[in-house]
């Protein structure tokens, strides 16, 4: 693999429009930026979250479920809708898709860690852009304490990936908490061993997604043992990715 390689990954509450459903038009625009990305000899690895959330609006669930089992099937029916979404509006661009469900276990067993990274780097090869998700369906233990930001940075030490980009609901690390500080500033760059980012990033995600701001940050620490930098980023921010491409700072960066 001699292309350099990005870990992407997008959170529920952004791909899903706070809840209402798969947000097509917002990923038409990603997917826009990363044949882009592709287009400059940059491999991209998706990692999204969004399946139990769309589950639960095709199932006509208003609250999500605290019984695991009810989270599974939700997850099966949702991921349907998921993949078929990134399918149809890359093959706008003549790019295949493949998905690909892991489990913790899957990244730390050796002979499984092995078969994940060469399948990983053949559908690389093969042009294909792979899209993660944990795999809830099956793994109790991944969504009652998982979330798709430690899988992402996970999977870019696995790849030894150039840069984990994560899209979320938030315009990055601020200094203190904006939606109770209308003075809270954003953090532009930062260290990962920086004793802030702890302190500065809550650890309650949203209703609908597992992750939160400490997440992030957590992921952005695991990231760095593959000295990979993390940016951390609105993912509604005009041309957001091809921007971090061509160098302009946009949210968080936490770097090594």
């Amino acid at each position: 693999m001699n292309n350099k390689c990005w870990i992407i990954k997008i959170g529920s509450t952004l791909l899903t429009d706070n809840g209402k459903g798969i947000d097509k038009a917002l990923i038409a625009n990603w997917v826009e930026q990363i044949v882009d990305l592709k287009n400059h000899n940059i491999d991209v690895i998706l990692v999204s979250s969004g399946s139990i959330v769309e589950g639960m609006k095709r199932l006509n669930w208003n609250e999500k479920p605290d019984d695991v089992h009810k989270l599974q099937a939700a997850a099966a029916v949702g991921q349907m809708g998921l993949i078929q979404a990134y399918e149809s509006l890359f093959a706008k661009h003549d790019i295949h898709t493949a998905q690909v469900l892991l489990t913790r276990d899957n990244l730390t067993d050796s002979k499984r860690f092995e078969n994940i990274t060469s399948t990983l780097e053949n559908l690389l090869d093969f042009g294909t852009v792979p899209v993660i998700n944990e795999n809830d369906t099956v793994a109790t233990e991944e969504i009652k304490f998982g979330d798709n930001d430690t899988l992402a940075a996970l999977v870019t030490n696995l790849m030894n990936a150039d840069k984990l980009v994560i899209l979320t609901d938030q315009h990055g690390v601020f200094d203190d908490d904006p939606r109770h500080n209308s003075d809270a500033a954003l953090i532009e760059k930062i260290h990962y061993q920086d004793e802030r980012l702890e302190r500065v990033a809550g650890k309650s995600g949203s209703s609908l997604g597992s992750g939160g701001m400490y997440s992030k940050v957590m992921a952005a620490k695991t990231a760095t043992k593959s000295n990979t930098p993390t940016y951390i980023a609105w993912g509604r921010e005009e041309r957001v990715l091809t921007r971090i491409f061509e160098g302009q700072h946009i949210g968080t960066i936490i770097h090594c």
